[in-house]
């Protein structure tokens, strides 16, 4: 199978999420890693869109392999994209050599809070909202968080002494409005404490949790007769409408800790592995375990734990979905219900299952990898037969004479391109001449159309078929561009140009059962095609005379009773229930007569 074949039968089962792709060459070596809002659209891009610049075309030619990981939006596969290239440093991506970190938006631990951003995460007790993927993002939020609720922005030491003491005085900003001066006692602590509430819900994107607690206190204005207060909540309550914060990671405040996702099917199991670092997916790995003998689920989980984490000495937590047995004390694992670490689970899982999907998609291409390499050997073709066309003729007593066209590519039916005829040039039942006449108009039109030329073409049928196709073969000059067999119905034989003795395969072949089950295939394609004309001539010929009953209701009778004869021994009441009143009576007195 081609390699462009094999990415492409990845590239169909991508998923449509968020996510981070990467691009191997045939050594494994990475070449590229990419982030995606669709990873499907996105790197379907790279082989469909013709005007890349050269230095993309060149890495696109070099792609053997594609590996991906899925996360919740497309902020997180910006900070993943980030981190694995300064990681693993593609070739082909603009490599981040400097040590700068995305922002993060901190409250300081102290008597009246202050917020501000800052691009150091530290253990320093205070608590840290991000990373966020601009600085305008920030910025964004910390204007609205103002608007809403206005914050200290000094460093002064307030204490309950320092304020009953009268230490400070009012300054600017709380002269426009930016600040309540809580530093001279007009706003007091739990007032201060309400609202820093309220901002950690907008940075954890709780937003309805904090809508519902702004409607209720505004009714309560509302009742108490406070319109004023009321409304001051209600344009707070307009500032947030269209504000939605969604990310997998709200706080990196969650910790460091190793994440499993784990799927199974009957002969191996797929781990999703996702690495954590102060709030930001860092690290992503898949691996596939192949079942040896009876192992359950806790064994596997417990062996991919071991081999990814390897000597991993640090205190850390481990995500699970369910329990294992580790022996490492430092590792201690958990399996999260609700929160944060749930939802990082949960994609950890879809991972895990997407993973599934690609093996089981990757076994049939293997499969059919196989098959082909085993046809080509068997039946002695100088390739492997990635594109098959059959070819099968049907007639009935001379008459209706047609052919069918049926297509396979990698052992598989091609279904939508399937293609019947109308046999043109030749009257009366002659298998030979109907054949010629199908095999040139297929291949000429082909050739006229400058398309793709079947690797192998099969004719159903013994020798005379298989020699009718080769003077139209011949005639288009085609006899070495393509390889053509018969098989005859009888034993199974395979025949092959100029040569009288037919090829025996076993009984038990594969090569043979992908033969015989394209050619079962033309055959009902044929018969299909055939009979719905020999109903249409039906049609034509016996219910013709009825006039008033067209071409459509002559098939719907055809349809639900089978037979003219069956429509003139039908009561006129079921006939109306079928085509109604009007036109009931007219079949009706037609074969009265």
């Amino acid at each position: 199978m081609s390699d462009k074949t094999h990415l492409q039968a990845i590239i169909k089962n991508l998923p449509k999420n968020p996510g981070v792709y990467r691009y191997y060459d045939k050594e494994g070596n990475i070449l590229y890693i990419g982030k995606a809002k669709n990873l499907k659209n996105r790197v379907s891009s790279y082989f469909i869109n013709k005007d890349h610049s050269y230095r993309i075309q060149l890495m696109v030619q070099k792609i053997q392999s594609i590996e991906y990981s899925i996360v919740q939006t497309e902020r997180d596969a910006l900070l993943l994209e980030n981190s694995l290239i300064k990681e693993l440093q593609p070739r082909y991506n603009i490599l981040l050599k400097d040590d700068k970190t995305y922002p993060y938006i901190k409250i300081i631990q102290e008597a009246f809070p202050r917020i501000y951003f800052t691009r150091r995460y530290e253990n320093d007790g205070a608590e840290y909202f991000g990373p966020y993927t601009s600085i305008h993002q920030v910025r964004s939020m910390l204007e609205l968080i103002k608007k809403l609720y206005p914050i200290r922005s000094c460093s002064l030491p307030l204490n309950e002494k320092n304020i009953a003491a009268k230490k400070f005085k009012v300054c600017l900003e709380y002269h426009i409005g930016n600040c309540l001066a809580p530093c001279t006692g007009l706003q007091h602590r739990d007032n201060y404490d309400e609202n820093i509430d309220h901002i950690r819900k907008i940075l954890k994107g709780r937003l309805q949790e904090l809508r519902s607690a702004m409607k209720q206190q505004m009714q309560d204005f509302a009742n108490q007769l406070e319109f004023e207060k009321a409304e001051i909540v209600r344009i707070k309550l307009q500032s947030l409408k269209d504000y939605v914060i969604n990310s997998t990671i709200v706080n990196p405040g969650i910790g460091n800790f190793h994440v499993f996702g784990y799927t199974e099917d009957e002969k191996r199991a797929y781990i999703n592995y996702l690495f954590i670092y102060e709030g930001t997916i860092v690290k992503t790995k898949s691996i596939t375990l192949q079942k040896s003998l009876d192992e359950n689920q806790e064994e596997l989980l417990q062996f991919a734990v071991i081999d990814l984490l390897g000597n991993y000495t640090e205190e850390t937590d481990i995500l699970l979905p369910f329990e294992i047995n580790l022996k490492n004390s430092n590792l201690k694992t958990s399996i999260p219900k609700i929160g944060d670490k749930k939802r990082i689970l949960e994609l950890a899982q879809r991972n895990a299952v997407f993973q599934k999907q690609k093996g089981i998609e990757k076994n049939k291409i293997n499969r059919s990898e196989r098959i082909l390499e085993l046809m080509k050997t068997e039946l002695k073709l100088n390739k492997q037969p990635e594109y098959i066309e059959c070819f099968d003729n049907s007639n009935f007593q001379g008459t209706n004479a047609v052919a069918a066209c049926v297509v396979f590519k990698n052992a598989v039916p091609a279904k939508k391109e399937y293609r019947h005829f109308n046999v043109k040039t030749v009257i009366g039942a002659n298998d030979f001449d109907t054949m010629k006449e199908i095999i040139y108009r297929r291949y000429s039109k082909l050739l006229n159309e400058d398309r793709l030329l079947p690797d192998l073409i099969v004719i159903d049928g013994g020798k005379g078929q298989l020699n009718a196709a080769m003077e139209s073969i011949t005639q288009l000059g085609i006899e070495n561009k393509v390889q053509v067999i018969s098989i005859a119905k009888r034993l199974e034989e395979i025949y092959y140009p100029n040569d009288p003795y037919p090829l025996h395969i076993s009984k038990k072949s594969e090569s043979l059962k992908v033969i015989q089950h394209i050619r079962n295939e033309a055959h009902r394609f044929g018969i299909t095609f055939h009979r719905n004309k020999r109903s249409k001539d039906t049609i034509k010929s016996e219910l013709k005379e009825i006039s008033g009953i067209g071409e459509k209701i002559s098939f719907k009778l055809l349809s639900h009773f089978g037979s003219v004869k069956t429509i003139s021994d039908t009561p006129i009441d079921i006939l109306e229930k079928i085509i109604g009143k009007s036109k009931a009576q007219i079949v009706f007195n037609h074969f009265k007569k």
